[in-house]
């Protein structure tokens, strides 16, 4: 089920001019929580879900009285979006609230975290890139909530990378994990509401006893006049930090271009610095080189600019690094995951042995896991041609594309 008003179509400049885009959670507020009346709320977000002026979702839900805030959910990076990739996050409270994680001895909710609700609700930032570990929370979260029978009520967000940029190739079967759990492109243009209806819809949650998918009670909370073409700063939204090295737009942006290479370790991708995702680079690297072969292909949304720069943590901590600055414009056009494999391409036409090297049996695994696929990684590991490679990557999309046409709430 779908929830949402009828509202009128705004001019462009309205569009450009006002920032009148309304989150789920605003129409939410606007419709006094009507859908959510007498229930009692369990509630899955972090400090990115807030208000259009900036209201955490969370003291908003403790302030009505129309619904009963009862605990709270929080993914991985926990409630504050401050705990590092990958690290235990700990239960926690917010002012009387028990807050549950599910990012530290489990993954999933268990029964008795859902016995004394009557629904759950769900207000995350995704961030548009499959391996951005939010999606697969809800995944955890509407499998329990299908087995339990509780009701999920999907409180929509923009996708900041917009909803026309779809790139890269769709995850494997078998190679599913929690940085990949879904069959869908690297980077998919949908919000989390499309991408919840879609696997809901598709049958993409586990099976039952009966060998059938199970498939959860869910309702979409829509946004209000947001359009597929807009990007994150055509929405007059604010942007919180989703993560730690997610503190910006363009932090989103350069994570879809370089979060793949990290797993790796072939070249610094700006962790540890006060730009990350928007640094690449290394000690001996042919910056000038590598920015002239790919400025010169002209591609969208992003131009390299050779640089240095010190990361304080993390790979080449201390030392200075010949890199590239990575520089966004927001554009339809821009594919991130291809020119991240192009990028790639040329690391390697000017440091021809960089794949090479040894990598270990987790550094593979993770890449595998992040690109869903093994292809990829063996046919750089292989010395494939360009073209080659980049087929690989793009492996799928052409019929994820005619899959996701039927499951977009957004013109």
């Amino acid at each position: 089920m779908i929830w949402t008003e009828q509202c009128s179509v705004p001019t462009y400049s309205q569009l450009t001019n006002n920032n009148y885009v309304k989150t789920g959670l605003d129409v939410l507020i606007e419709k006094n929580f009507e859908p959510l009346k007498g229930k009692k709320i369990a509630f899955l977000t972090n400090f990115a879900g807030r208000t259009r002026d900036g209201k955490s979702s969370v003291e908003v839900f403790q302030n009505t009285n129309v619904c009963q805030l009862i605990k709270i959910f929080t993914p991985e990076h926990g409630f504050y979006t401050t705990v590092p990739a990958g690290e235990h996050v700990s239960d926690d409270k917010i002012g009387n609230t028990s807050v549950v994680s599910l990012y530290g001895s489990k993954r999933k909710p268990s029964v008795s975290d859902l016995s004394d609700c009557d629904a759950v609700v769900i207000d995350i930032q995704d961030i548009g890139i499959r391996s951005y570990t939010y999606i697969s929370s809800v995944y955890k979260m509407l499998e329990a909530c299908a087995e339990n029978n509780k009701q999920v009520f999907i409180l929509d967000r923009p996708n900041p990378l917009g909803g026309l940029i779809v790139d890269g190739n769709v995850l494997e079967k078998g190679k599913e994990s929690f940085i990949g759990i879904i069959p869908v492109t690297y980077i998919h243009g949908c919000t989390i509401g499309e991408l919840t209806n879609m696997l809901n819809e598709e049958g993409w949650l586990s099976q039952d006893s009966t060998v059938q998918p199970k498939k959860c009670n869910l309702t979409i909370i829509k946004t209000e006049n947001w359009k597929r073409w807009m990007q994150w700063e055509d929405t007059g939204l604010r942007w919180f930090p989703t993560s730690p090295h997610i503190q910006s737009p363009d932090a989103v942006r350069g994570a879809a271009v370089l979060g793949i290479w990290g797993e790796l370790s072939l070249f610094s991708i700006g962790i540890g610095t006060t730009l990350p995702f928007q640094y690449c680079g290394a000690p001996d690297f042919k910056s000038l080189e590598i920015a002239n072969e790919i400025n010169s292909q002209n591609l969208y949304g992003v131009n390299l600019y050779p640089t240095k720069y010190r990361p304080f943590y993390g790979m080449y901590n201390g030392k200075d690094c010949e890199g590239l600055l990575l520089k966004f414009t927001p554009n339809n056009l821009f594919m991130p995951y291809r020119f991240g494999i192009k990028l790639a391409l040329a690391i390697r036409k000017y440091h021809p042995n960089i794949f090479k090297k040894s990598f270990s049996s987790q550094a593979q695994s993770m890449f595998i896991k992040a690109t869903g696929t093994d292809e990829l990684l063996r046919a750089f590991m292989e010395n494939k041609s360009d073209d080659e490679i980049i087929s690989i990557s793009q492996n799928g999309l052409d019929n994820f594309i005619s899959l996701r046409k039927k499951y977009l709430l957004y013109e």
